[in-house]
């Protein structure tokens, strides 16, 4: 065989498996037709935070403007661009140049399986003893009159300069990320939703503070409305939705959800099954052919498609290749919506829990009220925690800044049963946000 082991793409699915099996001696290659890193890197949340620092930012400071601070910066989303081109375009070189030095072998184009051991990439055939399919998902898209005016997640986050008018198609994390952010810099702003909620995977409560919150700055929500055309004028387009709803705008961006880019692989021929949804693997992440899997969001699974859970994905497929028989076990999951303020959800979710009264209890934690200075004044900041029969966490909702690091905190308690008694033995940071909420949390737990 030409390599141990062949990766068919190069993001966060494969590369953390691609540099394990690396530097225990096996002989890997990355094959990728885009740029190296995949989505998350180059061009979705690493890209995405990049801008969103300063826009969290202005919105602390506007809470101390009657508490010492004066004069409210502005924000410039050219000069934004700029710098998240000054930290992002050099990621793929740098992660080509790891590469190289850890010996990986990195081939560029489109990958098509021939057998189960041998791959086609640009009309040359290369063969290795396993294969991992990487390839990750795209932007959905509306078929449409007019949908070519429809721009991607990918093409946002590229805008030389934000629009006056823009129209987001869908309610899912990218839409009210988006929004969010040309909210605060005051541009016009539609939300045109096919379903009568926002961000359905979250605390409903929470979505909704968010949304009355994002009204409040004027951005315009249009639920139970699908979009059936998009027309063009000299200066403008024109969204149409089957009500008859008409908006103008100038930019358009279609948030729709997305599909796994599982065509053309050669899936077919050798009776792997694939749909729209992802690629069918085992509890070992095998494909129908054994020596192939895949990972990442190309899977067809249950599981949030999140870069984490990529590389959770990745890790486990390196170890399994060097001799791991164990199944893959899948802990409690965050997921974090990097709005301003965030949102956030791990574990057993308020929705379930109210479902089922009889396994699950919820206790909501005011925390923005009970810990003003250490949160720095955001006093709408709250968490609904869900506990088992036993007192044990197993759930948590947030709504506030830095949910996505207090909920990192809260997944580690709940994957690992914490104790009162076992909090009660660390010693933490004082004062702080997190400290705090988990001095509100030890009163709640089980003592042993």
């Amino acid at each position: 065989m030409d390599y141990d082991v062949m990766m068919i793409g190069s993001g966060h699915a494969t590369w953390h498996a691609a540099v394990a099996l690396a530097q225990q001696g096996k002989h890997v290659a990355i094959v990728e037709k885009d740029l190296v890193g995949g989505t998350c890197t180059n061009y979705g949340c690493d890209a995405k935070i990049a801008l969103d620092g300063p826009f969290q930012l202005v919105e602390q400071l506007e809470r101390f403007a009657d508490a010492g601070v004066g004069k409210m910066p502005t924000l410039n989303w050219p000069d934004l661009m700029t710098y998240k081109h000054q930290v992002i375009d050099p990621l793929a070189p740098t992660m080509i140049k790891l590469f190289s030095q850890l010996g990986i072998t990195m081939l560029t184009g489109a990958a098509q399986l021939t057998d189960a051991h041998t791959v086609n990439v640009a009309g040359q055939a290369y063969t290795s003893n396993y294969i991992v399919l990487g390839t990750g998902q795209r932007p959905a898209t509306l078929n449409i009159p007019g949908a070519e005016y429809i721009h991607d997640s990918r093409e946002f986050l590229d805008l030389p300069d934000m629009p006056e008018r823009l129209v987001f198609i869908g309610a899912g994390i990218i839409a009210m990320e988006f929004a969010a952010m040309a909210a605060t810099v005051g541009k016009t702003v539609d939300i045109v939703e096919f379903s009568d909620k926002a961000l359905a995977p979250f605390d409903q409560t929470y979505v909704a503070k968010l949304q009355t919150k994002l009204q409040a700055q004027g951005v315009r929500f249009h639920f139970n409305e699908a979009v059936n055309g998009v027309t063009k004028s000299a200066a403008s387009f024109t969204v149409t939705t089957a009500n008859g709803l008409q908006i103008e705008t100038d930019y358009i961006l279609g948030a729709t959800g997305r599909v796994a880019n599982v065509e053309n692989l050669g899936l077919e021929a050798l009776g792997i099954q694939a749909s729209k949804r992802g690629i069918t693997v085992n509890d070992h992440l095998q494909t129908a052919v054994p020596n192939i899997y895949a990972s990442g969001d190309v899977i067809d699974k249950p599981q949030a498609k999140l870069t984490p859970v990529a590389t959770f994905e990745s890790n486990y497929i390196a170890r399994t290749i060097l001799g791991d028989d164990s199944s893959i076990v899948y802990p409690a999951i965050p997921s974090v919506v990097f709005t301003m303020p965030r949102l956030a959800t791990v574990g057993i979710t308020v929705a379930e829990a109210k479902t089922q009264p009889d396994i699950y209890r919820t206790q909501v934690l005011p925390f923005g009220q009970q810990l003003a200075f250490q949160y720095k004044r955001a006093l709408d900041a709250e968490a609904t925690l869900v506990f088992d029969q036993a007192g044990y966490l197993v759930g948590a909702s947030l709504y506030g800044d830095d949910s996505e690091e207090l909920v990192n905190l809260l997944t580690l308690i709940i994957n690992g049963r914490y104790t009162a008694t076992m909090l009660q033995q660390q010693i933490f940071a004082f004062p702080s946000a997190s400290v705090g909420l988990l001095d509100l949390l030890s009163g709640l737990l089980p003592r042993n």
